[in-house]
């Protein structure tokens, strides 16, 4: 055994079944460590999709994902997957395979200071070297997985993973469960605010993500009757068929949701992290009653009435096994919102929308399934529109907002969970960033139904450009948005569709597909100027 493998052994033990990345001379003793040890390398077509891929991995998984580059650019290009797992708060190893280490700090090909460029988006860059292998390994480990959750960075020279490790292997690593509890004082606080509140709104942000068990959140908010939203990455939390659901905030149609919450006479943030959205964007001068993980981040314009800090899944036990406290919501008075809500988000249009292509989406995927998405107008339409039935099964970055993570998190899902089915929505922007995965999603055999939105345009900025008065520029990508659709991308049969019927039925087979399938829909985004930002 030399030190690779004994690496390997370490995080398979850590449950570790996948990592992803891109070969080279430094990374290959790496690759052979996981293929002896029983991980499986999965090649991407850019090490930044290995760290998105990574970084889902680890969302749905509870264990670390895992991703691997060579040293330079390999490392510059993972890093873009490494800073999505730390605003996103995923568990994550990010291995970068180095030179030897007597030739680390000089001037040569390729090599930068890689523990400089990880540092500001991990919570550590750990060297590993002889006699401290099982030690820095384990502790990457366990930070990782400590609240709040995140990448670590190991380096890891080629002359280190080849020598023979001189170490035992150890038993498998305990990450103790974050047991921090809130004090008496803050719940009682806590409760009585609720009790006093007449119009309570409670809003689930991505903190709750990684509760242990989750249905804590539809005790709390049906023991106290409050209405609750939720945060683009927090929803499915509760599904969002419950009669209490009011709807994503501070996407489509935010000033609908905004006006709703500024009603309240209480808000509620149960695992809100205001790296998605910070309440002084909305929330006025309603109080707000903060229960979280840790201390809240807020403008001096936010009144924070009182903050529950500590376990939420403790913290929500806690104030749901407590007397339930009555407010003078109507009944219907939620429902008329929704419907409101959901109505405003489907203007009249004329042509294929991308809100017709969404709810088509809707229809087919089963109830059980996954969606992935990307970033751009679409993103705000989804995250309003989409309906979301249970956690972890509605994927985006809303920390940080990345164009290029809907394929990778596909990708990652579908291999992850391969006995669910699994569909990605992506705008035709970024399509072309990463359609290269579709070469790893046909390699694994992956039945992932990518729908891209044709409009021919980055629609987010063309709407941001308008709004400023700005003209229309570096937004075309092509010429036209009527097709020809190729017969396919990379291997990948790719179809165009201009209508929600052969889009349901082109669905349906790729669903029950071999590999993964591309379906283009030409579409008319004129709707977004007036959903997206109003």
């Amino acid at each position: 055994m030399n030190n690779a493998d004994l690496i390997i052994r370490i995080l398979k033990d850590a449950g570790i079944e996948h990592g992803f990345g891109i070969p080279s001379g430094n990374v290959l003793p790496f690759i052979e460590a996981m293929g002896k040890g029983g991980i499986e390398f999965v090649l991407t077509a850019h090490e930044g999709t290995a760290g998105f891929a990574a970084d889902v991995t680890g969302r749905l998984t509870g264990t670390p994902g895992l991703c691997v580059a060579t040293l330079g650019p390999g490392a510059t290009n993972l890093a873009t997957g490494v800073g999505d797992a730390w605003l996103d708060r995923s568990p994550m190893i990010a291995v970068t395979c180095n030179l030897n280490t007597n030739q680390l700090g000089r001037r040569l090909q390729m090599l930068i200071d890689h523990h400089a460029l990880f540092k500001p988006i991990t919570k550590a860059t750990l060297a590993v070297r002889p006699g401290n292998i099982v030690e820095t390994v384990q502790n990457a480990i366990r930070i990782s997985l400590t609240e709040p959750m995140g990448p670590v960075h190991l380096d890891l020279p080629e002359d280190v993973m080849l020598a023979p490790a001189t170490e035992d292997v150890p038993p498998p690593v305990v990450v103790p469960a974050f047991d921090l509890k809130a004090d008496d004082t803050a719940i009682a606080r806590a409760l009585e605010l609720m009790a006093g509140a007449k119009r309570p709104i409670a809003v689930i942000g991505s903190s709750a993500m990684r509760m242990q068990d989750p249905e804590l959140l539809r005790r709390f908010v049906e023991k106290h009757n409050i209405p609750f939203a939720a945060t683009t990455m927090a929803k499915g939390m509760i599904d969002e068929d419950h009669p209490l659901s009011i709807g994503c905030i501070e996407r489509a149609r935010r000033q609908v949701q905004r006006k709703m919450l500024r009603s309240a006479d209480l808000i509620v943030g149960l695992g809100y992290d205001t790296v998605e959205v910070e309440f002084e964007a909305w929330i006025t001068d309603v109080p707000l009653l903060q229960i979280d993980i840790e201390a809240v981040d807020v403008a001096p314009s936010v009144t924070v009435a009182a903050e529950v800090t500590g376990s939420l899944d403790d913290s929500l036990q806690r104030l749901a096994d407590a007397g339930g406290a009555g407010n003078d919501w109507a009944e219907g008075e939620i429902a008329a919102h929704t419907a409101a809500f959901q109505e405003a988000l489907r203007p009249p249009a004329k042509g294929l929308t991308p809100y017709q292509v969404i709810d088509a989406v809707r229809d087919v995927l089963p109830r059980k399934g996954i969606l992935s998405f990307d970033v751009g107008a679409h993103t705000h339409q989804i995250a309003s529109q989409w309906q979301a039935h249970a956690p972890r099964e509605f994927l985006i970055t809303n920390g940080w907002s990345s164009m290029g993570f809907g394929f990778p998190a596909a990708i990652a899902a579908k291999i992850a969970r391969p006995d669910m089915p699994v569909v990605c929505i992506i705008g035709d922007g970024c399509f072309q960033m990463t359609c290269g995965e579709l070469a790893t999603a046909r390699r694994m055999g992956l039945a992932i139904p990518f729908v891209v939105l044709n409009d021919s345009t980055l629609s987010l900025i063309h709407i941001k450009q308008s709004q400023r008065q700005y003209s229309n520029s570096g937004i075309a990508l092509e010429t036209g948005n009527s097709g020809p659709t190729p017969q396919h991308y990379f291997g990948a049969p790719a179809i165009g569709v201009d209508s929600i019927a052969e889009l349901k039925t082109q669905l349906t087979a790729a669903f029950a597909a071999e590999g993964p399938s591309v379906i283009e829909t030409y579409v008319d985004p004129a709707h977004y100027m007036e959903t997206v930002f109003d």
